[in-house]
């Protein structure tokens, strides 16, 4: 394991509007499960090569968030959303790009910018590799959904130690009534069960963003406090 390289960035808030952000980066190469484990447990999120986390000074609004496992309840509702999804069909694997991913990545964003407000810029195939498939070491995987042999969602995911780390979830808006959000989550929350792991690590959850804040509602959920030290010991509250 390599660190590349250490800095941070002071831009615009990603997810407050009135709000500026300062972000710390770390560019690992061949990073080890375990050390990508201690990041995640502070709180940091990984793309490629490039594991970062919000360092603001004054704002303390981004809540990493993870679900306990082994306490989430499948309601009724959600039971629904897996039952309607039966002849949608799904296969993990080392994560790849082709000309669908790059597609779908375009549509998904291009109908989030008109949905949501989202800042959009297209894609190009280096930037996606080097978000989403480069540096997977050997915990970085895709989940691929398919319906009549057409791919309509990519999840990818770190599958760690006690964990699995929810990366980013892209899918194909015409197959909305499907709630392919809604439906990866239990599909993370079912295989970490069944892999006998304790947590589903969601990102950040930030109370007034839209975007983010629907992570309250799968509960139980701890959020992490303050900012630790890589080799500080983190403290994760309900």
């Amino acid at each position: 394991m390599n660190i590349l390289k250490e800095f941070r960035v002071d831009s615009k808030c990603s997810y407050l509007s009135d709000k500026n952000q300062t972000t710390h980066y770390k560019a690992i190469e061949n990073c080890s499960a375990a050390f990508c484990q201690k990041l995640i447990e502070r709180g940091y999120r990984r793309f490629g090569k490039m594991y970062f986390r919000p360092v603001c000074a004054v704002c303390d609004e981004c809540k990493s968030i993870k679900i306990e496992v082994e306490n989430f309840e499948f309601t009724k509702s959600r039971k629904r959303v897996i039952n309607k999804a039966a002849n949608i069909k799904s296969y993990i694997q080392k994560p790849s790009m082709t000309n669908e991913h790059l597609l779908l990545f375009e549509k998904y964003h291009l109908f989030m910018k008109d949905k949501k407000g989202w800042e959009y810029s297209p894609t190009t195939p280096q930037n996606y590799y080097s978000s989403f498939v480069d540096a997977p070491n050997d915990f970085g995987y895709e989940v691929l959904y398919f319906m009549d042999n057409k791919l309509i969602g990519v999840d990818l995911i770190d599958i760690l130690e006690d964990g699995i780390s929810s990366i980013y979830f892209y899918y194909d808006p015409d197959y909305q009534e499907y709630s392919l959000g809604k439906l990866s989550l239990y599909n993370q929350i079912l295989f970490a069960r069944k892999s006998q792991k304790k947590w589903v690590y969601l990102g950040y959850y930030v109370k007034d963003c839209p975007s983010l804040s629907y992570k309250s509602e799968y509960k139980p959920y701890l959020t992490l406090q303050g900012k630790p030290d890589i080799y500080e010991e983190q403290r994760w509250v309900y």
